[in-house]
């Protein structure tokens, strides 16, 4: 009677289990690092960038410090050399996350990988750093446009995978992330109230410091700032004349640029690119009447 009841038990979980694992995510099948060199990372695994954003490093303009201390940075990560894990920080339209896909460009025939890391799925970053362990590629986990609340479960991970887990992190990933926000975290008013002073010296609360932590893992900081004016008509030119345009008058569109950053708000490489293609858009419609 015993063994009837135990094998119908078994055979119901049996059947429970099926039906469950017809839910479950499949494995993370790894892609064919050979031909993809950038993928997303989702819940459900690694999805191969078919069509991959082709700018180059030299259509980034007015940051030619940022490029060569990252540039430095990559090439040191390629060939095995220490290199450090990299917070591009700052205004926002400045070259960020442009900077960081130029370099898979020009690196991907060296072995250079990027794989896309939404703030979302952050919290998966130790499953993602333990399957890139013993690969010949060189990877970098891209995190775009990160800002975090203190209680955020993925902040702890990103935080753990950075500097802090008993695991050490593989030595062919690195992770290049950008923020509006220097410490990645909201900054308070009252986090300032915490602050003492001991023989002098000012020691900043607890808030303060955990928000600095995170912050602090990353070896090399790059700060982005807003372009002056003469920097933003540069940049407008630049893209002006890669977009084909050959013959302009200049003063009308000098003015016509100034406008637009004035409208935006905005001197920033975005803006310029924007406008750049709304001008020779407009050229070119004139053209063809």
């Amino acid at each position: 009677m015993m063994n009837n009841e135990f094998a119908h038990l078994l055979s119901r979980a049996e059947s429970l289990l099926g039906r469950l694992e017809n839910h479950l995510p499949a494995p993370a099948v790894m892609p064919d690092w050979s031909s993809v060199i950038a993928a997303r990372w989702h819940k459900s695994g690694f999805h191969p960038v078919i069509h991959p954003h082709k700018i180059r490093v030299a259509d980034l303009q007015g940051i030619d410090t940022q490029k060569a201390l990252i540039d430095r940075n990559t090439q040191q990560f390629l060939k095995g050399l220490p290199a450090n894990n990299v917070l591009l920080w700052g205004s926002r339209g400045t070259g960020k996350s442009s900077v960081i896909k130029a370099l898979l460009n020009s690196y991907a025939v060296k072995g250079l990988r990027l794989i896309e890391v939404e703030p979302h799925d952050l919290i998966d970053l130790p499953d993602i750093v333990e399957s890139l362990y013993q690969r010949p590629e060189r990877f970098i986990l891209f995190c775009d446009d990160l800002s975090f609340e203190k209680e955020d479960a993925s902040y702890k991970a990103l935080k753990s995978v950075l500097d802090g887990s008993v695991s050490a992190s593989p030595e062919n990933v690195l992770i290049y992330a950008t923020s509006n926000r220097r410490h990645l975290l909201p900054e308070y008013l009252g986090d300032n109230l915490e602050a003492k002073n001991i023989d002098g010296e000012i020691h900043q609360g607890d808030s303060v410091e955990e928000k600095i932590s995170l912050s602090e893992r990353f070896g090399l900081w790059l700060s982005f700032y807003p372009f002056n004016q003469d920097e933003y008509l540069d940049i407008v030119f630049y893209w002006l004349r890669e977009l084909g345009v050959e013959k302009l008058n200049r003063p009308k569109t000098r003015t016509a640029a100034l406008q637009w950053a004035l409208m935006r708000g905005s001197r920033s490489g975005r803006s310029a690119w924007q406008f750049a293609r709304d001008w020779a858009g407009q050229l070119g419609l004139k053209n063809k009447r």
